[in-house]
């Protein structure tokens, strides 16, 4: 018996021993299983994500090197019905607004971060606050109608000029420079601003020769953010700029053509030779997406500058 109960009890030792041994290799492959589901998973959804992008990409490229030509980008569609003409007085327009929209918005986004991050305390800093959260979210055709109103009301009615233009998207870019560089200035480091001010600087000399330089980079990417938002915007333009066939470096006087807009009008009023203003649409659309392209690698090459700078 003795014998019997003591080969039963190492029996029951080995077994245990060997459920413990298998016990850690059950929880790796359960681990390793869990860990392949999830990256399928992972990855399924990112070529979910991606599968339309590259898409529509391929769509507006494959369509738009119809046009893609040296009158395309030299000409504009004065006096031109079917087929030639280009879009050298959108592109041109497109430029000029986009640059007076940031003309505005950048140093009125800077300014409000700065007050916000470094002045900003009570009741009127929560309620600016609050007013960039609702601003962020306004439709475009919001702050096209705020612009038309207000020209209507200064100019008379009828008003179409490109600064009116400049002026309404610079409502949309406003606050996301000031949400990025808000954002930004909170990353910087408290230590720099107490040595800054330990050595004897007042504030605003901190905020200039310490806390900006520091942000700069970041602050140079939410503006590009700010440009690509507004860039391709036909809403507001279509209200205030308005629409023409001809060259217009005149901001404050006459209706201006932008890209945005150029697309619309090809694709919607089309004339004898249909297939001529599809063409031009889809390379007026093959253009913006190259500047925008050209604004984000822009964005990325000042941000690694000035980070390496700043060290």
């Amino acid at each position: 018996m003795a014998v019997a109960s003591i080969l039963k009890s190492r029996v029951e030792v080995d077994e245990w021993r060997n459920l413990v041994k298998a016990r850690p290799r059950t929880l790796e492959r359960r681990r390793r299983l869990a860990n392949a589901a999830w990256l399928t998973a992972i990855t399924g959804g990112f070529f979910l994500a991606v599968a339309p992008l590259v898409s529509v990409l391929w769509t507006v490229v494959s369509a738009g090197l119809n046009r893609m030509d040296a009158e395309f980008f030299t000409s504009s569609m004065r006096g031109v019905i079917g087929a030639g003409g280009g879009a050298l007085h959108a592109i041109m327009g497109t430029v000029q607004i986009t640059l007076a929209s940031a003309a505005i918005s950048v140093p009125v986004g800077i300014l409000a971060a700065v007050y916000l991050v470094e002045y900003g305390r009570g009741a009127f800093a929560r309620t600016l606050t609050l007013l960039v959260d609702v601003m962020t979210g306004i439709p475009s055709i919001v702050a096209g109608l705020f612009a038309f109103a207000l020209f209507s009301l200064v100019f008379g009615p009828g008003m179409r000029a490109g600064i009116a233009g400049a002026i309404a998207l610079s409502l949309l870019m406003t606050p996301v420079v000031i949400r990025s560089t808000e954002e930004m200035l909170r990353l910087v480091p408290v230590e720099l601003r107490e040595a800054a001010q330990a050595l004897g600087a007042p504030k605003y000399r901190t905020i200039t020769q310490v806390v900006l330089p520091t942000a700069a980079s970041g602050i140079s990417a939410g503006v590009m953010l700010g440009i690509s938002r507004i860039v391709g915007e036909t809403a507001p333009l279509l209200l205030v700029a308005g629409f023409t066939d001809s060259m217009n470096y005149n901001m404050f006087s006459g209706r201006m053509a932008s890209l945005p807009v150029f697309i619309y009008s090809q694709w919607q009023n089309k004339g004898i030779d249909a297939a001529a203003y599809d063409d031009r649409a889809w390379s007026a659309a093959l253009t913006l997406i190259g500047f925008v392209f050209v604004l984000n690698l822009a964005s990325r090459m000042t941000s690694h500058l000035l980070t390496r700078k700043s060290r």
